[in-house]
């Protein structure tokens, strides 16, 4: 995700606080009091379940013609137990249950908080193969305690699930450190078009309507889901080795789009040189008629505004480093995801900073100066934020309030420091190993530091410590003469 200047405006901020959804799960009541769960994600408590791995989602949405009407839904989960359970929780919210079937038998069900909890007549043990499909409700228009899920575009529908919004359109474990395979379809009356990610897998008309089937042919978390449905055009292209490059525009504003998308197959081949070969089976970007506030790299196809590109304020280096920086998150992010919401860093720290090295190598604009004026920031940025890889919690109905400043740039600061301790040659191999090591799973902090400890021959972590969870911004190596300026309350005199 990144957040775009602006964003910081207070109508997109109005706008972004549309996106915020309550929970209204109507279930029955089980036969004894339902419990939410979570893994203990330390930013996100609550959010995920233990106990099982799922290995698939088929997920079915019919769009009745209007986007603000719940859509009519059906959710299947294949997944693996991984201990016995007497309870399956599940994540979902603002949406209503209609049934619950396990092993294609009905179940009892209830809603606990933001959990959706199905009761098994018998345990089931360890290493049991489960299938779980939920009738259900997807309501596109939030409230105004929740933000993420459905985006509500001019001509229809976008996905915007990160960090925890997933279960606000499909019951699910919302957590990346669960990625699973997905088969999503959407059927929609005749004149809109629906695009997911992955590759298409078939088409059916009937009468008034056409049902559109995706699939994935790589693994992904939850937030990363992605469902366009408007009144718009696909456009294709080839990439690099062949690979299937497809956008989706509002079909009024093609010809203004197309100078822009044209120029994804070139980022495509620079990013490639940097860290080797894209990972998934298709990309593009999705150029939502939407008031968002931010960009979003849902796996396959990027989730941007369309203004970002209309909009003649923003210079033409600027936008194209901002299509970069969605597009380094399909390698950090999506194919190598966070094992919890701390690593955070890892995902907008990297896309930062070949978002940063794009606008140097194309547009002249200094990396250095670029980090320099970061480090002057980074002592406010820990203090307001946390520690790049220890942001601070969410701020009350505003969860991608751990987007902060120390992720993003804070992040990239610490890259760039790395860069400058074990010299440029070791850290573009230690990238170019980390995305392949990792590739298809997920990672934590600790993984980075071992790799790069191993790449380098020394050992890091007093290094990463400092870098990493420090109060203080350490001493840049090689410019001992930068300075960090204090947070206010820590300045003479204030």
């Amino acid at each position: 995700m990144l957040l775009t200047p602006h964003a910081r405006t207070p109508r997109r901020l109005k706008a972004a606080a549309l996106l915020a959804s309550a929970v209204s799960v109507c279930l029955v009541a089980a036969s004894a009091p339902a419990a939410p769960l979570g893994v203990g994600d330390r930013l996100f408590p609550h959010l995920g379940n233990p106990g099982y791995d799922v290995a698939s989602y088929d997920l079915s949405f019919t769009y009745p013609g209007s986007n603000s009407e719940p859509l009519q839904a059906v959710t299947t989960i294949d997944a693996w137990t991984t201990t016995s359970l007497d309870r399956i929780n599940l994540d979902f919210a603002h949406g209503k249950v209609e049934s619950v079937e396990l092993d294609g038998k009905p179940a009892t069900f209830a809603g606990a908080d933001e959990d959706l909890v199905v009761t098994p007549e018998e345990a089931l043990p360890s290493g049991s193969w489960m299938r779980i499909t939920v009738k259900h409700t997807s309501d596109p228009v939030a409230s105004e305690k929740r933000d993420g899920g459905w985006v509500r575009t001019t001509d229809g529908l976008a996905m915007a699930n990160q960090a925890d919004a997933a279960h606000l359109v499909f019951p699910c474990n919302d957590h990346p450190s669960d990625k699973a395979m997905f088969t999503i379809r959407v059927t929609a009356p005749d004149g809109y078009t629906a695009v997911a990610n992955g590759l298409p897998t078939g088409v059916d008309r009937a009468a008034g309507a056409t049902t559109w089937t995706y699939r994935t042919q790589h693994p992904m978390a939850t937030e990363l889901a992605q469902v366009s449905i408007g009144r718009s055009t696909v456009l294709h292209r080839e990439g690099p080795h062949g690979l299937p490059v497809r956008d989706v525009v509002p079909t009024k504003h093609r010809k203004a789009l197309e100078p822009w998308l044209e120029k994804t197959p070139d980022q495509i081949s620079w990013m490639e040189s940097k860290v080797g070969r894209y990972p998934f089976e298709t990309y593009g970007l999705l150029m939502a008629d939407a008031d968002t506030g931010f960009e979003l790299e849902t796996q396959t196809l990027s989730l941007f505004e369309r203004e970002l590109f209309t909009e003649p304020a923003y210079p033409k280096w600027y936008v194209e480093s901002i299509m970069v920086h969605e597009l380094a998150h399909q390698w950090f992010g999506d194919s190598v995801a966070p094992a919890s919401w701390s690593d955070l860093w890892l995902n907008e720290g990297h896309a930062t900073w070949y978002e940063a090295l794009y606008a140097e190598e194309k547009a002249g604009k200094s990396v250095e100066a670029r980090m320099k004026a970061a480090y002057g920031a980074s002592d406010r940025w820990r203090a307001a934020g946390g520690p790049p890889a220890a942001p601070k919690a969410p701020d009350p109905g505003q969860k991608i309030s751990i987007f902060r400043p120390n992720v993003y740039d804070g992040a990239a600061l610490a890259l760039y420091a790395l860069r400058q301790e074990i010299g440029r040659e070791t850290f573009e191999r230690l990238e170019r190993v980390w995305v392949s090591r990792h590739e298809d799973g997920t990672a934590t902090t600790a993984d980075f530091v071992a790799l790069a400890s191993e790449m380098s021959g020394r050992d890091l972590d007093g290094f990463f410590q400092d870098w990493l969870y420090g109060e203080k911004t350490p001493p840049m190596p090689g410019h001992p003469d930068w300075k960090s300026m204090a947070p206010a309350s820590q300045r003479p005199g204030e």
